[in-house]
């Protein structure tokens, strides 16, 4: 990734701080920016599907911020969540279309 990621240090530093470092060092700065195998655009599509498929909603709201940033459009989110719905449970895919609406707004 092109920005360092600090949330963990940021958020759980003090709390979990070998917790905080796995998160910042090896998830974000080693795993996702592998962008030679996986874009970021792709992560972030294979992110908040698991997060949504797992019913991590405060995760997801997070990574479909993310995800806007890295490219994936409204679009590709809705159609992701309608897929899922099959899959993982109409009422997940209601909260998570309802956070992406959040994030994205009517339309995009």
């Amino acid at each position: 990734m092109a920005e360092k990621v600090t949330a963990g240090r940021d958020r759980m530093g003090d709390f979990a701080p070998k917790f905080a470092e796995l998160n910042d060092d090896i998830l974000f700065d080693q795993v996702w920016s592998r962008t030679d195998k996986l874009s970021l655009h792709n992560r972030s599509m294979v992110t908040i599907a698991a997060l949504m498929s797992g019913g991590n909603f405060p995760q997801l709201k997070s990574h479909l911020v993310l995800a806007k940033r890295n490219g994936v459009t409204q679009t590709e989110v809705t159609e992701i969540f309608t897929q899922l719905a099959f899959y993982c449970g109409w009422p997940k895919a209601w909260s998570a279309l309802n956070l992406a609406k959040e994030i994205y707004g009517e339309t995009d």
